[in-house]
């Protein structure tokens, strides 16, 4: 992947000494969160260059602001302050306290109307280079959290944005964040043409990796997020025929990659942990199987083997790289998702999973290990389910929803879900609008769902990069 154009300063004063002391405090506790939302006040931005804002200037500061604005509330943790209640006039008053520098601001105006959490920022432009110096506070402490100058490229503001929202989550609750990831997803571009993107969580900054003008399919990320495997129907000009060929992209270079063409259909990428491994599908003779291929010896061994034609596919390892969750029928029924240690004989047996409705598929492990999400039939439509590896039962439903066009009262499908890599969230999709969109939903809160993606398209198989450095 290209590297990102943006440098992180650390600023130095008097107050920063205490933050430092404090660098493993927890100011606001995760369990706490869930039942009561900190209020984070986060005045407009302050312009610090030198002659007039233009509209670009000013266009600048509001995407930052509005993107850090959208980071916090999709956070679950805050309620923010509505400006109308702002005791101080914010245009005037400094980033620090009044005790610091003429014309700071006071922490009384923001205690006295019970903000926990203050961030104070503005921001300058030279040339093509936009500099943000912001300010996290804690209100009740009166005290500085951390405060640092982050400067990129004016292309790459929204990752000035995204990595202020990861360092301030992980500064509040000792774990890192998720705004500095991207997702690899599916999109019908026209008819009876699909091809996969790269974007930012939020859907924005996309960018399309499979240029085949057919069918691409099934994106999954490599362990360091700088590869993404899919599969295309590619043409084969000696044979004069499409088959379903696995690929992988790299990022950096933007190359494209073949990885196995053997006749049939080669998909369902997983990456091993160790990013030596890949499992994949392949339907050599007739139905599917799981095959292992080692990246070093660009060889590939079975990982399952029937029994008596059944599909093997959709695989999944483990974050510690031990087990591997895959969707099969092999019950002689519909699919359902069994669990079987990695790298083991094709002969050995599975473990079964899932018994929710008659339809069980699309497995994905949470960043820890502990759950697996997963898209269960039931009752005549889809839902996530989030299943204790453990004690092997449904720990919780995750969605729920009614379809919102047309006169109809039938449920929807929530389909093919994918964690977050700090595993609070997982991202799925959803044709409650029509079309198939990407939604997220809080995997240990209220089960909020909120929509990702607003058009026409459909989206399929979203995959979620780890953090990105």
């Amino acid at each position: 992947m290209k590297k990102l154009s943006l440098i992180i300063f650390t600023l130095f004063f008097s107050l920063l000494a205490t933050a430092q002391k404090d660098s493993n405090k927890v100011y606001l506790d995760v369990g706490d969160a869930k039942v009561k939302k900190s209020l984070l006040a986060m005045p407009a931005f302050l312009y610090f260059g030198s002659g007039k804002t233009n509209s670009t200037h000013i266009r600048y500061g509001t995407e930052i602001f509005e993107t850090i604005k959208q980071n916090m509330e999709v956070s679950s943790y805050f309620t923010f302050v509505k400006p109308d209640a702002f005791l101080e006039d914010t245009s005037k008053a400094k980033l620090k306290p009044k005790t610091l520098e003429e014309g700071g601001f006071d922490f009384k105006s923001w205690s006295a109307i019970g903000t926990d959490f203050l961030i104070k920022a503005g921001y300058s432009v030279s040339g093509s280079t936009v500099k943000l110096e912001i300010y996290a506070y804690s209100v009740k402490q009166m005290k500085l959290i951390f405060g640092r100058t982050y400067s990129a490229k004016a292309s790459d503001l929204r990752q000035i944005a995204h990595t202020f929202s990861d360092d301030f989550i992980e500064a509040l609750t000792g774990k890192k964040g998720m705004y500095r990831s991207k997702i690899a997803v599916t999109v019908s571009t026209k008819a009876g043409q699909k091809e996969i993107f790269v974007m930012d969580w939020d859907g924005k900054n996309r960018k399309q990796i499979s240029k085949f003008k057919n069918i691409s399919i099934s994106p999954a990320w490599s362990p360091d997020a700088k590869k993404v495997a899919y599969t295309s129907f590619a043409y084969h000009p000696k044979a004069k025929v499409r088959n379903a060929d696995l690929f992988e992209y790299d990022l950096e270079t933007g190359k494209t990659f073949m990885i196995s063409s053997k006749k049939g259909i080669n998909s369902g990428a997983a990456y091993h942990p160790n990013g030596e491994e890949l499992y994949f599908s392949i339907s050599e003779n007739g139905a599917p199987d799981i095959y292992i291929y080692d990246r070093k010896t660009e060889k590939r061994r079975k990982f399952t083997d029937g029994p008596l034609g059944a599909m093997n596919v959709e695989p999944a390892v483990s974050p510690d790289g031990k087990l591997v969750a895959y969707s099969s029928d092999r019950s002689g029924k519909q699919p359902m998702v069994y669990l079987k240690k990695a790298g083991s004989s094709p002969k050995a047996k599975p473990k079964r999973l899932t018994f929710a409705g008659r339809y069980n598929s699309t497995p994905a492990w949470s960043p820890d290990g502990k759950l697996i999400a997963f898209s269960g039939h039931k009752d005549g439509h889809f839902d996530i389910y989030l299943l204790n590896v453990e004690t092997k039962r449904i720990f919780k439903k995750l969605t729920s929803a009614k379809k919102r066009v047309g006169n109809t009262n039938k449920w929807a499908n929530n389909e093919s879900p994918t964690f977050s890599p700090d595993g609070r969230f997982v991202m799925f999709t959803s044709d409650r609008y029509g079309p198939h969109q990407l939604f997220i939903v809080d995997v240990h809160g209220k089960n909020i769902e909120r929509r990702i993606t607003n058009d026409n398209k459909n989206y399929e198989k979203p995959k979620w990069s780890k953090l990105l450095d």
